[in-house]
């Protein structure tokens, strides 16, 4: 009896002209879901969620089945490149949006620390070689590696839009660590997943040259993104410190 060919989730590693969608019909059930539930918190008056929340929710609800049901998820399985793209999206444009789309309380201290070192944890473990191959040889670990990524997001998130001063740093932290990971892959010398040893070439790209392509991503999109926030955050800060002109009474 022959054995079974495993295939990663999203298909197996496409060529050109070969990409398709990820139809999973639990995945679309799980997204379909989701926009139900915004629908009757907007509905109910026991949760607070005005128009403009609902509209963020949705918006990070299609950006994040763009990156997992459209060719993209599928491509990601024969690129680095294409993964690292994946990611920016889950992570640093839907994350957000679905945070601003629910109400949040404040953020305490423990976490505004423990947050942003639970994404950075997760994101360094999931870049470490034998843990990101075997997100492309088993399916739970490939699920596992985007729902711990994604709720560490989450969690970063809630820290970063918060109105305390902590966000400040937390960003930065956030974005040099980004930034450095970005770079490692970027100028190393030698390619560090074996998955892709024999993915890449029928797109026109040597294994080194996906892996440092799928660096820049996360180096310099990640870094402007992360960069731009935090001088939007400084901005702020400093307006609200800034002294308040006194005007003269006019009855003085």
């Amino acid at each position: 009896m022959a054995a079974s060919i495993f295939q990663p989730y999203c298909g197996s590693p496409p060529i050109p002209g070969g990409l398709h969608w990820n139809l999973d019909p639990v995945l679309i059930a799980a997204l379909v879901a989701a926009t139900g539930f915004y629908a009757v918190c907007y509905r109910s008056r026991k949760i607070e969620i005005g128009i403009r929340q609902v509209l963020m929710g949705g918006v990070g609800l299609a950006v994040l089945a763009a990156a997992l049901i459209t060719p993209l998820c599928n491509l990601s399985i024969a690129l680095f490149t294409a993964r690292a793209g994946q990611h920016v999206l889950m992570l640093l444009v839907a994350a957000p949006l679905l945070v601003l789309g629910l109400p949040r309380g404040r953020v305490g201290r423990v976490e505004a620390f423990a947050e942003p070192l639970a994404f950075a944890a997760m994101l360094w473990f999931w870049h470490l070689p034998s843990f990101y191959d075997a997100t492309l040889q088993n399916n739970v670990v490939y699920w596992v590696m985007h729902l711990t990524l994604f709720v560490a997001a989450l969690g970063l998130w809630r820290v970063l839009l918060d109105d305390s001063g902590v966000n400040v740093f937390a960003s930065l932290f956030t974005g040099v660590q980004m930034c450095a990971l970005g770079a490692l892959l970027t100028l190393s010398g030698r390619p560090w997943f074996s998955v892709h040893a024999l993915t890449t070439w029928p797109w026109g790209l040597s294994q080194s040259a996906d892996q440092q392509l799928g660096g820049v991503i996360m180096w310099v999109v990640g870094g402007i993104l992360l960069s731009t926030f935090t001088v939007v955050l400084l901005a702020r800060m400093f307006a609200a410190s800034a002294p308040v002109a006194i005007r003269p009474s006019p009855l003085g």
